[in-house]
């Protein structure tokens, strides 16, 4: 059960190139909507006070992209998922931080929900689908912010390190992925997954 009184916000990660897609992932038609939309809705339901959305200056979509506190810019550029989760962290003004891809289709708001319950003050939750971290549909706790910049500032942009980092210094829960919810991490990377 969710420790009372946790908050969180969250952020939205569309800042990628899409170069195997060959077009922006957010603007994919999905469910009657565009795919960051879809995203934008998953988040806002599980319970975020802001949503923030991380994408590069040259997306003009995200100018006009509504029901974002703000669009937040990578810490660092070429820097992948990091770039955007820093960025994301230091916007931020809640304990937690909800971290979601756009690519990521099948996530649900229930997903966040279960990972919400392994949250404590200062403490954060990432699912582990056997050895590898799920690091794009996770929370992540204030406190992992400094570790999160060294390793941006080494270019160690592997998120693996860093989540295995955090959950030795207890600054993460790990949530064992079960088979029926592995699904939801399936990504839109290229045109044949749609």
């Amino acid at each position: 059960m969710a420790t009372p009184g946790l908050t969180l916000d969250a952020v939205l990660l569309a800042a990628g190139h899409s170069i195997r897609m060959r077009r922006d992932k957010a603007l994919l038609p999905h469910e009657g909507g565009l795919l960051w939309q879809r995203q934008l809705d998953v988040l806002d339901r599980a319970g975020a006070r802001q949503v923030f959305l991380s994408a590069r200056e040259d997306q003009a979509w995200a100018r006009d992209a509504r029901g974002f506190a703000s669009v937040v810019r990578d810490a660092s550029p070429d820097s992948g998922p990091l770039g955007g989760i820093v960025a994301g962290l230091e916007q931020s003004g809640q304990d937690l931080l909800a971290v979601l891809a756009v690519d990521l289709p099948q996530m649900t708001t229930e997903w966040f929900t279960a990972l919400l319950t392994d949250c404590a003050p200062g403490c954060g939750a990432v699912g582990r689908n056997g050895k590898w971290f799920e690091p794009l549909a996770a929370i992540y706790p204030r406190g992992l912010l400094p570790l999160a910049r060294a390793a941006l500032e080494r270019r160690e942009l592997s998120l693996q390190k860093l989540l295995a980092a955090g959950v030795a210094q207890g600054l993460l829960r790990v949530r064992e992925i079960s088979a029926d919810e592995a699904p939801l991490f399936a990504n839109w990377n290229e045109p044949g997954a749609i």
